[in-house]
């Protein structure tokens, strides 16, 4: 059979034409996820406001605080995720507005985390101590410090960014990753160092809080039961949120013995990374709930109809 130029120029069209649809699919998957998750997280925040017997509990006040930051983290990345396939390169500064916060939003998750599980620990272990520990005044002084701690981790980024790379780099196109534009062996450093210690204290409180719990729980106390699976599913959000700190490491792993299909692994990793975690906080935190679920549900369906709720 003879090969002419023709046929591969049809080849070549059709070879386009799978990798457009692929793309469009891919990209459209990311964006219906994304908008689904963040209507729940809408309709999650509406109800907190809505209500002030949720503004006066540290724990839906923790738990809002989670519910908005994965409102924020999955705009960024989804924007970044299309960026990459839209444009491929953007420019080094548009891209530091993107991925900062994105940064911050990502380590914020695991130590919102742990503050929720002390705040499941002081309730269950030291019941008749919890009002004078655990206040609102104080619930929001520990929301500033989740922040701060997370800004103390990216902001050296930037200095060293800006310290170490002339002038031009910053009016350069790069594929917008963190590895792309903080680039320097100390960023790369520091940030292992960061993440290990995250890791490492919210693991220790966890692990701390669910002893303790389960020793409560062996008395057949129902609360302690459920504050012991609450921790159960705060573990594994942490493990799902790990997978970020070694997606680079994984990526090339699998890049190296599957090259044919780089775009699939960046996508399903994508999905594992920055999607599964976004999903799981609404099911775990809001609809396990009782009291929460009772007001969500006015909300979740209501379209173009504000129900008539007494104040609480």
């Amino acid at each position: 059979m003879n090969f002419t130029p023709v046929d591969g120029n049809v080849t070549e069209a059709v070879n386009h034409l799978d990798m457009l649809i692929t793309a469009l699919s891919r990209n459209l998957t990311v964006v219906i996820l994304g908008i689904t998750i963040n209507y729940i997280n809408a309709t999650m925040v509406h109800t907190f406001n809505t209500h002030h017997i949720f503004k006066s509990n540290p724990r839906y006040i923790l738990f809002i605080h989670l519910v908005f930051n994965d409102m924020i983290q999955l705009t960024t990345s989804i924007s970044l995720f299309i960026f990459a396939y839209a444009f491929n390169t953007i420019y080094v500064s548009l891209c530091c507005l993107l991925i900062l916060p994105a940064i911050l939003t990502t380590l914020n998750t695991p130590l919102n985390l742990a503050f929720m599980a002390a705040e499941c620990y002081i309730a269950v272990c030291i019941p008749l101590r919890y009002n004078n520990i655990c206040t609102v005044k104080r619930t929001y002084i520990v929301i500033g410090i989740i922040w701060t701690m997370s800004s103390l981790s990216v902001l050296p980024d930037v200095f060293i960014l800006l310290a170490t790379e002339p002038l031009e780099f910053l009016n350069s196109r790069v594929y917008c990753s963190r590895d792309s534009v903080f680039r320097s062996p100390y960023t790369v450093k520091k940030r292992d160092v960061s993440h290990i210690l995250f890791l490492v204290v919210v693991w220790l409180t966890l692990f701390y809080s669910y002893l303790r719990i389960l020793f409560v729980a062996k008395a057949a106390n129902a609360d302690a039961k459920k504050a012991r699976n609450t921790i159960l599913l705060h573990g594994f959000q942490v493990l799902l949120c790990m997978t970020s700190y070694v997606r680079p490491m994984l990526s090339q792993v699998l890049t190296y013995l599957f090259p044919a299909v780089v775009r699939s692994i960046y996508f399903v990793m994508f999905i594992i990374n920055q999607i599964l975690p976004r999903f799981v906080s609404p099911i775990v935190y809001g609809l396990r709930d009782k009291t929460f679920r009772k007001y969500f549900k006015r909300y979740l369906c209501t379209v173009n109809r504000h129900p008539k709720t007494t104040p609480t």
